[in-house]
Parts: C-alpha cells; structure tokens; sequence
C-alpha cells in the first residue's frame, strides 16, 4: 500500500483545481488529505457538515462527494472571489450553503447551531474561537483540522501556535485525538 490516489475524483474536482491555480491561490489542502475528508464524510449519513475556510472549494468537492442525499454543508469564507469559484462549479449542489463573511461574526452568530463534521481550514475554528467551534460539534462528532506540519508559508512563529494548538487539543477530556504526520499533518478528534 501507498499513499496513490486511485479513487475517482469528483467530478468538479479538475475543474475547481485549473480554476484555483489560475486565481494564484496556493492554500488549498492536498489531494490526500481531501480524499480522507471524502471517507469520513461518508461516515456521517444524514450529517451537518460545517467547512471553516472554502477557498475555492476543491476541499468542498470531496466532502460533498462524501455526503449523502441527506446530508447538508456550511461552508464560509471571507474572500468573495475565492468563493465564487466555488459557486460555479458547486452552487447547484442544493445540500451546500456557500457564505461569504468573516469567519469570527459568523461563528459568533450560530453558536447554538451543532454539527456532526467540522473542516476547521482557517484560523477561525482553529487558532481563534477554538472553544466556541468546539462546542458546535455534536457528541460522537468529527473535528479536523490540517496543515499540522511544517509548511513553506507558514510565518515566523507559527509553528509554536500549532504545538500549543495541538497540546491543548489533546489536554481536552471531551476529545479523543488521532494525529496524522501524513499529508500536510491532519489532526481528527471526536466529541466524546
């Protein structure tokens, strides 16, 4: 076994991805750590399924091809280009709900809302408002998050955020915690 990409990709995924490359955004998470947000969201029948940072929606394609019938996705992002990418190539999906705002307002304002699958792919859920985004996510939810490894545009300092970020994550009693040095570094909790 290796870590090849052999399952079909969805099918706005090219597209999304030319579209990406051509806008210069370079924050996208990787292929591999999509195709593990596309099992786990599988896992999740009937699930609310919550995305903290769309970009331009390559992550959103895998967790929607993931997702069942059933299943209904937020996804936010702050920056409106970045997002009408996505719109073009996954608005008519009816089980997604595409939102422009700043991350931090957004969250202040669903605070009751729960989900069963949170992509924390930002700084809001992540490095800011991490108890608030937590306690969106439902008893025998999924928390994830990537970019837990060094990476190329990380500024100066980071990586002591990311060590405390991870330390307090796994300090938690409501939490069980699997890290992944795999990919661009993925860290899964479950709310106990």
């Amino acid at each position: 076994m290796n870590e090849t990409i052999r399952q079909s990709q969805p099918a706005a995924y090219a597209a999304i991805d030319e579209a990406t490359r051509a806008s210069g955004f370079t924050m996208a998470s990787d292929i591999l750590t999509c195709s593990l947000l596309r099992t786990l969201a599988a896992s999740k029948p009937g699930g609310t399924f919550l995305e903290l940072g769309t970009g331009t929606g390559l992550s959103t394609s895998w967790i929607l091809d993931g997702m069942d019938a059933d299943s209904t996705l937020v996804s936010i992002d702050h920056d409106a280009n970045l997002l009408a990418i996505a719109g073009r190539f996954l608005g008519g999906d009816a089980r997604l709900k595409l939102v422009t705002t700043d991350g931090e307002q957004w969250v202040m304002r669903h605070l009751a809302e729960r989900y069963d699958y949170v992509f924390a792919d930002t700084w809001h859920g992540k490095y800011l408002l991490l108890d608030e985004v937590l306690a969106m996510v439902k008893p025998g939810g999924l928390y994830i998050i990537d970019d837990m490894l060094p990476q190329p545009n990380w500024p100066e300092g980071h990586d002591l955020k990311v060590a405390r970020l991870v330390e307090e994550l796994e300090g938690r009693g409501d939490l069980v915690v699997t890290k992944q040095a795999w990919a661009s570094g993925i860290l899964i909790a479950v709310k106990r």
